[in-house]
Formats: C-alpha cells, structure tokens, sequence
C-alpha cells in the first residue's frame, strides 16, 4: 500500500476498529453486506467524530490553546466529543448549541448531559444565529481573549481540512483489512462532509482504482450541491462526475435530526437482527438509504458506522414508531 506522510496525531481513538460481515442482513437484502465498527472508537469518545479528533486536537495543542470553540445541533456528537477530548486534554470547551427556542433550552439528556459532565461552557444560539455562526466563532474568540485565554476553533463537524485526515487514515485502514479485489463500496452517511471528503482524499493518496473503490455518501441533510461545494473546498477539486465518490440524494426526509416511522423501524429492525445499534440522525437515515436501493451499491457493501449512540437517549426520538406501539 503507498504510504502517506500523515501530521501529528494524539491517540484519542481506538483503532483499527472491526470490519464485521452480516449474513442475516445480506440475505435480507440480497446483498453481501459488512460493516465498519467506527462506533467503537470509544465510549465517551465514540463515533467518527474522534478521528477527525485526533488531529484537530493536536493542532490546537501546537498553536498553544487552552479552550476551542466549535458548534452544532442541541444533541451534536461532534460537540460531546469536542468537550470529553477537552476535558482528557485539560482544555477548557465553549459549544455553540443550535435550538428553537434558546432562551428556554432542551432538558438535560442524551448528549447534553454528557457536554455538562465534560464541564463544557454551553452558549444557547437560534437557527438565524447559528446561520452567522463563524461571526459569533469571533465574537467568542475575542470575549476569550479578553479574559487571557487562547482560543481554537474548530468547524461544525470538525470538518475542514485538518480534521479530514481522520478519514484518510481511515480508509487506508479500510484497505488494510481487505485481502481480495473484489469491488468494494463504502456507504456512509454525510452530515457535515469531513468524513466523506477524508475518504475521497485518501482514496485518492492511495492510488485507489475506482473501479474497485467507490465511495457513496448518503446526505442526512442539505443537498448535492451544497456538499459538492464542501468537498470540493476540502479536497482542492470535486465535481459530481468524481469516479470515487458519489452522493446518494433522496434520504434527508423530514430534514435534520427529524425521523419518520419508516427509517425508525429500520433502526429497530436491523438492532434486532444484528444486535448493533444505529442512530436516527446520522447512521439510521444512511442505512435506511442503503436498504431502499440496495442493487445500486456495486461488490462488496461495507456500511461504515459513524456512532451517534447518545442521540437515542435525548427522549426525542417517538417511541411509538420505534416499537411499533
């Protein structure tokens, strides 16, 4: 495998994580189906975000920073494990948390309670603000500054170029644990587009034949052109007809973060199957996407699961379609 010059990294993830078959699920769907465990990265640390993570973190160490910024929705993953990596670190954590209604926050559960055990600064902001939200990155630096601290941002998703090295590494490792040429994609839900853009970029350092390696990213919000304008700002050069990654419109549904009954009772249904748990936001929607049409994947299906666990604990998630009650 050609090798890649990586920069520095801290060990915050445990990897490689396993690449597991599903014969139960493959002969439901008629397809040979495996899965990329990026759940078990950690616990507290869990999902993709923590790659991404790895290098963020040490460039924030190297600039001399004593707290980061970053932002995302009332139960964003990447923020919980901005602000567990903090606390590892002795960082302190400002998070930017998008809700309706700021001046009456959501209750205390899922991946909230876990940014308040982390001891994480929570800053309430609405939709319009979190629009803005790189104005108020500033305005939060400088409130910071003032106060003699040094801060780091760090994107929505911890996508940007710095974080995308997670996912190269990530799909080398991938490659690593593939002993045959058998065509192979890799499905993979796309929320903020570092993952997705990681993966092409390593796919592309590698050398990859894409006749072999396809990428296929099931955009859980947003559209095509709006992450074919995030990929390519990250990668330097994306455009749609890409041989290596393709994104998979048609699965947002009721928008961000919002479930309907169908892709509920494909979360239960593949939990009961395989004993593994997917999310609603995130994961959920992208294999809900993978089960719709799943001849459309070519080869080798490997499902990468990016985490998401404590979203399913927020109480927001209706219960009735879940179980079917």
């Amino acid at each position: 495998m050609k090798h890649i010059d990586y920069p520095k990294r801290l060990e915050l993830a445990n990897i490689p994580t396993p690449l597991q078959h599903l014969p139960r699920t493959s002969a439901e769907l008629g397809i040979e189906l495996w899965i990329k465990r990026d759940d078990l990265t950690g616990s507290g640390l869990s999902g993709n975000k923590v790659r991404k993570l790895e290098y963020l973190m040490a460039d924030a160490l190297a600039q001399g920073a004593d707290t980061v910024i970053t932002c995302g929705g009332q139960q964003s993953n990447h923020c919980r494990a901005t602000a567990l990596a903090a606390a590892k670190l002795g960082l302190d954590c400002v998070l930017l948390l998008r809700t309706t209604d700021p001046a009456n926050p959501p209750a205390t559960t899922g991946n909230i309670f876990l940014d308040k055990l982390a001891g994480a600064e929570l800053v309430w902001i609405s939709y319009d603000d979190y629009a803005r939200r790189y104005e108020l990155f500033g305005q939060h630096s400088e409130r910071l500054r003032g106060a003699g601290k040094t801060p780091y941002i760090i994107p929505e998703g911890g996508s940007n170029a710095t974080g995308s090295w997670g996912y190269v590494r990530c799909m080398a490792e991938l490659v690593s644990q593939v002993d045959d040429d058998e065509p192979t994609t890799i499905v993979h839900a796309c929320g903020s587009g570092g993952t997705s853009a990681g993966l092409l970029l390593g796919a592309r350092m590698l050398e990859l034949d894409p006749a072999r390696w396809r990428l296929a990213a099931v955009n859980v919000c947003d559209d095509a052109a709006y992450f074919t304008d995030v990929f390519n700002k990250i990668t330097g050069s994306y455009t749609p007809d890409d041989p290596h990654l393709q994104i998979v419109e048609g699965y947002v549904g009721r928008g961000y973060a919002r479930s309907r009954p169908e892709e509920l009772a494909t979360l239960r249904d593949f939990a009961r199957r395989e004993g593994i748990v997917l999310d609603p936001v995130y994961s959920g929607k992208a294999f809900y996407g993978l089960t719709q049409e799943p001849t459309r994947f070519t080869g080798r299906v490997i499902f990468l699961h990016t985490g998401g666990i404590y979203g399913l604990l927020a109480g927001d998630v209706d219960s009735g379609s879940l179980f079917g009650e």
